[in-house]
């Protein structure tokens, strides 16, 4: 028995009065594996609904395709909380042109691209994460991404400046095969209201082909994928043809 608390037409009529909106995924695969994550192929078909609705701007990232360095744990250094002060800004116009980021991890590291994120977040008004379920939690690039927002959170919570989150929606949608997708999506709600997101609930959910945690069998990972399919009218073999103009379509 699966697991659905996607309730997409209250989502897509949630979303369809939205002038810019940011689909973050984060599950990944292998390059050279011909295959792609159910949670992206997700995204991208809820895109391209929101387009053919009148959307303004409806945006597709990809996570795992960016090089996103750890969080560095300033929020606990031995000093003490010096995550998101002004010394941390990232002192490149075209990287920083609001001057909002400030991240340590930013500044130390030329290569991070944690910047291409964060000015989509800023000049949207809705942002929603897509995630797989691995081992009861979102998947290491969700967690490696939203440690890295954390200056978004502290410089309001900590340092007493303003939210810069405050007028904008988030939400997070869980992709999963027997095991905690309900809990984890419960949990991440809690951790983007602690950032000062709205979290309005029709941006939420869990899919998780089956409800019983031991099941770890060969054939039931095979037949998630047409139930996958048959849930939200989605083809992953057309999707895995369709991938690049999609990418095209809907990145940066």
């Amino acid at each position: 028995m699966a697991q659905d608390t996607i309730h997409i037409n209250k989502l897509l009529n949630h979303l369809k009065g939205k002038r810019r909106i940011l689909f973050l995924t984060t599950s990944n695969r292998y390059v050279k594996h011909d295959d792609q994550p159910k949670s992206t192929a997700l995204a991208y078909k809820l895109a391209t609904d929101l387009t053919a609705m009148g959307v303004y701007s409806v945006k597709v990232i990809e996570i795992p395709l960016l090089n996103i360095h750890p969080c560095e744990g300033n929020v606990s250094a031995k000093g003490g909380n010096n995550c998101g002060v002004k010394a941390a800004q990232l002192l490149d116009n075209d990287k920083n042109p609001t001057g909002n980021i400030r991240c340590w991890a930013s500044y130390n590291n030329p290569d991070d691209e944690l910047w291409k994120v964060a000015n989509e977040i800023f000049a949207s008004d809705t942002v929603i994460f897509f995630a797989s379920v691995r081992w009861g939690q979102a998947n290491g690039y969700y967690q490696k991404l939203i440690e890295r927002l954390d200056w978004m959170e502290n410089r309001w919570s900590s340092l007493g400046e303003d939210n810069i989150l405050k007028d904008k929606d988030a939400g997070l949608i869980c992709i999963g095969q027997q095991w905690n997708g309900e809990k984890v999506v419960e949990t991440q709600k809690k951790v983007l209201e602690f950032y000062g997101f709205k979290t309005p609930d029709a941006l939420f959910g869990n899919w998780q082909y089956t409800l019983d945690a031991y099941d770890e069998s060969l054939a039931s990972y095979r037949a998630a994928i047409p139930a996958f399919e048959k849930t939200f009218n989605v083809s992953m073999k057309k999707f895995l043809q369709l991938i690049a103009p999609l990418r095209k379509r809907f990145g940066l």
